[in-house]
């Protein structure tokens, strides 16, 4: 009621219940997006109790848990895979421009062929051309230094 007040005093009577309609409208979808953003960074700590939690649920436990899952018991493993996507990256580097963009996109980002063709500029046909080269390359420069995924 106050941004309808604020902004759009000067307007006449009759469009005022549409401007407030559509304020609340915004308002509330402003608010649910808000709340789907901060759900994708914050995690609420009796989400990790689960259902059968108790009085000595303590969080960080499982963080830990989940944190040294292939850190602490392997460390072996852990070094391998830090090797690995070191590896990775550093041949990523290494591609052309737009075969690195496609398989950053479809293989790390996520986005379908047609999200990708649409944030590249380009074709479904050019983005599977790019991915299949990209995905082609990095076996053949990661295989020269002994990796094989």
């Amino acid at each position: 009621m106050l941004k309808l007040a604020d902004n759009y005093s000067d307007k006449p009577p009759g469009e005022l219940p549409m401007l407030f309609t559509r304020i609340l409208q915004n308002t509330i979808l402003d608010h649910f997006r808000r709340t789907k953003t901060r759900a994708q960074y914050t995690t609420n700590f009796s989400d990790l109790a689960g259902s059968n939690a108790d009085e000595d649920f303590d969080p960080l436990e499982i963080l830990e848990a989940e944190d040294g899952a292939i850190g602490r018991d392997q460390p072996l493993a852990a070094l391998e895979q830090v090797q690995s996507m070191a590896a990775i990256e550093e041949a990523l580097t290494k591609l052309p421009a737009r075969q690195r963009q496609a398989f950053l996109l479809r293989y790390w980002e996520d986005h379908d062929t047609a999200e990708t063709a649409q944030i590249m500029g380009c074709s479904e046909g050019s983005v599977k051309t790019h991915c299949s080269r990209a995905v082609q390359a990095l076996q053949g420069l990661l295989r020269q230094k002994g990796i094989a995924l």
